[in-house]
């Protein structure tokens, strides 16, 4: 996907320090008041989700959007697929802005519309017309995804949901088609106790996803091979280094992690899961957490009682949300002080009715 260019910044932005970027902000919400939304996911940085009015992972916040019909402006601090989906929820009259256009999603951008569509008729072709096939599509994913799926008679599902979306979709037909993220589809599949021969990775731009005719028409789920960059950068390994450091900590992962990382973690979940089971566990208590570094950090600080690390000795950062910063925050809440809209978030109407189709059946599981 292409994202819309950025506009340049005026130099005042760049200009003023963290204190004044603050106050400012501060500042203008008072201003703006209750025609403001501002959302925000875990993974943002401290100086952005400060100044947010709801935070939460990406089912959270599109309930959030959903349910926000007294908000004239939303500002979505995440990435572009999760604007797109609160601008999907909202109503014709209200505005969701995305503090900084280039914030896009690598794992969105391995399953595009066409490619998927393509895949799709191919599968269709390989197992035959009459065998009922299930889309389902991970949230971080396009609006013209959501779309394709929501015409195919399929789910959007979230790593807080999977597993349900997941044994809704197979209730619903014999196969499901499970996109873009690969673990997550694997992790849920496992779950629910679906044996490893019956699950089959389509592998992108390959004929039938490098695989054969009669192994298609044996599986119950296929999956496509995309991933998050963050998630993939944990491994089994380390998981087996902070045991033998300390025998006694906890390991939890998001299921955006391969199989084996998942495999040899005590629990794995969203981030909602993961911040949940911190914050409920004993003073004392000791954490290796495989996610994004910023919640991992925010953990730490909120809970000084617990012994609170990331999984990786390297920083898991996503590169794409971090391009939220405040000065892009303030920016935009100056222009709707001063009557202006900038950085617009819109879905055009057929691509939105179709979407919404997905999304209204993930909120209805």
């Amino acid at each position: 996907m292409t994202l819309p260019r950025q506009a340049d910044l005026p130099d005042s932005y760049a200009a003023a320090g963290e204190p004044a970027l603050t106050e400012r902000i501060v500042a203008r919400k008072a201003e703006l008041a209750d025609r403001l939304l501002i959302l925000c996911h875990h993974y943002q940085q401290e100086t952005v989700f400060a100044h947010a009015d709801v935070t939460g992972d990406s089912l959270k916040l599109a309930r959030a959007a959903a349910s926000a019909r007294d908000r004239r402006f939303i500002v979505f601090c995440g990435v572009h697929f999760m604007a797109e989906s609160a601008d999907i929820l909202t109503g014709a009259d209200q505005i969701v802005i995305l503090p900084d256009l280039r914030a896009g999603c690598s794992m969105a951008d391995m399953a595009g519309q066409e490619e998927v569509a393509e895949a799709w008729q191919e599968l269709l072709d390989a197992v035959g017309q009459q065998m009922r096939i299930i889309p389902i599509t991970y949230v971080n994913s396009s609006a013209r995804l959501k779309a394709l799926v929501g015409q195919k008679g399929g789910s959007v599902c979230t790593s807080s949901n999977a597993e349900r979306v997941l044994t809704w979709g197979l209730g619903q037909g014999e196969k499901v088609f499970f996109f873009p993220d690969e673990h997550l589809g694997r992790n849920s599949a496992a779950a629910l106790g679906i044996p490893e021969d019956e699950v089959l990775l389509w592998r992108r731009g390959k004929p039938l996803g490098g695989n054969s005719a009669a192994a298609l028409k044996k599986a119950k789920v296929i999956l496509w091979n995309g991933y998050c960059t963050v998630h993939m950068q944990f491994t089994a390994e380390h998981v087996r280094q902070w045991r033998a450091k300390e025998p006694d900590i906890r390991v939890i992962v998001h299921p955006e992690c391969r199989r084996e990382v998942v495999q040899e973690a005590d629990i794995y979940g969203s981030t909602e899961r993961i911040i949940q089971a911190v914050r409920d566990s004993p003073a004392g208590a000791k954490w290796a957490i495989g996610t994004e570094i910023n919640l991992v950090n925010r953990l730490a600080r909120l809970h000084p009682d617990k012994g609170i690390h990331s999984l990786s000795p390297f920083q898991c950062l996503c590169s794409t949300m971090y391009r939220i910063k405040p000065t892009y925050l303030l920016w935009v809440l100056d222009n709707l002080a001063a009557g202006r809209i900038v950085n617009r978030i819109t879905v055009d109407q057929e691509t939105a009715a179709q979407a919404r189709i997905a999304l209204d059946r993930m909120l209805e599981i």
